[in-house]
């Protein structure tokens, strides 16, 4: 009798064990049909679900933080409104866009570079870098051309991580302008400083000199300004 009992209990088990396993293999888990595939996002969620899961994914010292977005990234404007009527070493270009290239920064290769107001969020978002109006061009005698970029910027756009790498200029390292003429001008970085944002003497022009400015901001809380200067050495026409 013991042994019939014995046999049944296990025969009772291993049932019970089995429609355990079927209920489970039959259930559908959340998000998923019960066939187990899971459900597709429809394609509109799924594109305005990507830069927030990329903001996500980057590294705490690669977020645009929401002090950085509320901070404006750079000088309105030069400080000098005769800058752009200098005299000119060439022939000015009718289409003022310029091209920017620096070989020791990871994103900046042939970039587009605009002109416009520190205050334009929507171009300091959409490029790499933007020039202040009231600032040098290439072809001048005397200059100071000042581009400025986000350190950070947004995923997805030209501004992502576009000034990240901008301390890794040394002195002597060559920066590219392009104009829209095909006029390639050849820069060398000869100092950094790091600035208030309300210092704007580093807007102003050098005597005798044409030069480039970049700016960026400070990282990790971006409250001054990295800037770093290069001069004029070459014209390829």
């Amino acid at each position: 009798m013991r042994f019939k009992k014995l046999v049944l209990i296990l025969a009772a088990l291993v049932v019970a064990a089995s429609l355990a396993a079927c209920s489970s293999a039959g259930q559908s888990s959340e998000g998923q049909s019960p066939g187990g595939s899971q459900k597709q996002e429809e394609p509109e969620k799924q594109a305005e679900a990507q830069p927030q899961e990329q903001a996500e994914k980057q590294p705490e010292d690669k977020k645009m933080t929401k002090e950085a977005k509320d901070q404006q990234v750079a000088p309105k404007v030069g400080a000098d409104e005769g800058a752009e009527q200098g005299g000119n070493k060439l022939q000015p270009a009718k289409d003022k866009t310029l091209r920017l290239t620096v070989p020791k920064m990871a994103e900046i290769k042939d970039d587009e570079i605009p002109t416009g107001k520190g205050t334009d969020e929507a171009l300091f978002r959409d490029y790499a870098g933007v020039r202040l109006p009231f600032t040098g061009f290439p072809w001048q005698e005397e200059a100071n051309i000042y581009i400025a970029g986000h350190r950070v910027g947004y995923p997805g756009t030209n501004s992502d991580l576009a000034f990240y790498d901008l301390e890794d200029l040394v002195n002597g390292d060559e920066v590219y302008l392009e104009d829209a003429m095909g006029r390639q001008y050849t820069y060398e970085v000869f100092s950094k400083k790091i600035v208030e944002p309300t210092d704007l003497s580093v807007l102003k022009r050098v005597e005798g000199k044409n030069i480039l400015t970049l700016q960026t901001c400070t990282l990790p809380d971006y409250s001054d300004r990295v800037i770093y200067r290069a001069e004029l050495k070459d014209i390829k026409i």
